[in-house]
This record gives C-alpha cells, structure tokens and sequence, in this order.
C-alpha cells in the first residue's frame, strides 16, 4: 500500500444525498460493465487498436459527474477516457463505434480508444502526446474567458506521469497567474505504465500546485469524498485535485500483473448497504449490466 494512504474510506457517504449517491453508482456500473464488454471483445481480437481501460478508476469520473455536469464544462482528459465520457452523458452507440474504429463512432473512427472526442458534451480528443491537454486545455480556457461575461468551466485530467512533463507545469503556471475557471485532475494511479512515482521524482505535484498559488486538496477515490472536494474547490477556481486511485488493468490492453491495491467497487457496494442502499444498488447494478451486453450485442 502506498505510504500516504491511510484510510481508503472517508466515511461520507452517509453526508450525502440518497439521489446523488445512487447518481454516483449507476455511472459507475455503466462504466465498469462497458468496460468489461470492451474486455472481451479485445480478448476475442475484435478490436485490433490498443485499449485504455478505466477499470479500477471508475470513481473518479462518477463523482465528478454528479458535482460539475451542471457547470457544462469543458473536458480535456487524456488516454483513459471512456470514463468520462460515459458519465458525462456521451452517446454509448458512438463510443462503441469509436472503440470499434467506425466511421459512426464520436471521433468517425479515427481516434479510437485513446482519443474520445465528443462536441455534444464538450469533450476534446486527446492527439496521443503525454500531457499535452493541459496546456492545449489552458488555452481554451483562456481564450473562453478572455472579456467574457460569464465563467466557462473546464475540467483538466491528466495522469501522475502527464504531471512530470515540463509544459504540464508552465501550464499550470499560467492558469493560477491568469486565474483561469478550471479545475486539474490527477487520476494518481502511482504507475508510468509500470514505473512506481518513488522511481521517478521525490515531489509531491500538489506542493507545486499550491507553489503556484492554487487552491490544493488530495483524497482517496472514495466518491463521497471526490464529490466532496470537488464541490468545495469548485468555488475557488483554479484548483488541482489529487485523486489516489488504484487500475485493475494493464497501461494498454486487458492484462493484468495481479489484483489491484483495492477494488473501490467492493468499498462503495459495502458503503451502499451500510446505509440502507443495498437493494437499490443491486437493481442499477443488473440494470447496466444488461444494457451494455446488449450495446454490443447489437454491434457484434
């Protein structure tokens, strides 16, 4: 278990409300059991481009949903995307598609599983360079709110090896100096493909977050407590999030090494019955399950 984490449940879940709780849980389900249908038609060799899953990592992108879907904002994320774009409303057939490299998929089959890209829900394919969406995505922002009237929300996400790249930090400078309406995710799986972070540096990004004037917060990925900060940072923008969270999988691909630190789907399931949603839970849990095998039943 990595050093600084302590605790991997924050003991919030009872704080929060039964409506967006169960929000939470079912974009969850739905991204984990697309994910499992992207699995196995990769082991089938169906899709022959590399595959980027969320699975483990599920909690982050739910969370978020569920706190900043409201603000309509911008997403620039990286590699592993499907989460977002599920919970933030993206067309389930078009991603499909995409993953499948047809011409009907949101990026017309030319992005494929790295690269999701959705106008509807504002939402930027990645171009594949490492960390490259942060300043692409400072950028927009700039040019969204420069003489606005009104604030344009964006949402940065980028992974724990993305926040070593030298145009990574300089963006994150010009954010806080120009006091930019976003708000930067690291999904802290603690991994560069395989490479653990005490391989690579011997800094913490949230100290250099906070050294750039940003308001900083770090957690586990426990939702309750995500949904939490990023409610509280929401108001005082810009700001970076440190989200630990553990993958299931492989860098690319369905492999794996070995079960994963925790299984935060097993946490929010004991969660849920610990405060009386345990039947609920269930229901949405077989519905997505069913939805989605039947998503790519129909394509397959």
């Amino acid at each position: 278990m990595r050093s600084e984490i302590k605790e991997l449940t924050s003991g919030l879940s009872h704080k929060w409300d039964k409506t967006e709780t169960l929000a939470m849980f079912e974009k969850f389900c739905d991204i984990r059991y697309f994910e499992y249908e992207v699995k196995k038609a990769y082991d089938k060799d169906i899709i022959h481009m590399p595959v980027y899953l969320s699975i483990g990592q599920e909690a982050i992108s739910s969370s978020l949903a569920v706190v900043l879907k409201k603000f309509n904002p911008a997403i620039f994320a990286q590699h592993r995307a499907h989460g977002m774009y599920i919970s933030f409303g993206g067309n389930l057939d078009e991603l499909r598609d995409e993953i499948l490299h047809k011409g009907t998929g949101c990026a017309k089959g030319m992005g494929g599983s790295a690269s999701i890209h959705s106008p509807a829900i504002r939402m930027y394919g990645h171009d594949g360079l490492m960390g490259t969406q942060v300043p692409i995505g400072v950028g927009h922002s700039y040019s969204q709110n420069y003489k606005a009237n009104k604030k344009d929300y964006s949402i940065i996400v980028m992974g724990d090896a993305s926040a070593e790249e030298d145009y990574v930090l300089g963006a994150l400078g010009y954010a806080a100096h120009k006091k930019l309406p976003i708000l930067f995710i690291c999904e802290d799986n603690n991994l560069s493909i395989l490479t653990e972070i005490k391989v690579r540096r011997n800094w913490k990004i949230v100290d250099v977050a906070k050294s750039f004037g940003m308001t900083v917060a770090e957690t586990v990925d426990d939702p309750w407590s995500i949904m939490s900060h990023a409610k509280n940072l929401s108001n005082n923008l810009p700001a970076f999030l440190n989200i630990h969270t553990a993958r299931s999988v492989w860098h690319a691909g369905t492999g794996s090494d070995g079960p994963p630190e925790w299984d935060r789907f097993d946490l929010i399931k004991k969660d849920l019955d610990n405060i009386g949603l345990k039947k609920e839970a269930e229901e949405i849990e077989n519905n997505s399950k069913e939805k989605m095998e039947e998503l790519w039943k129909t394509q397959l």
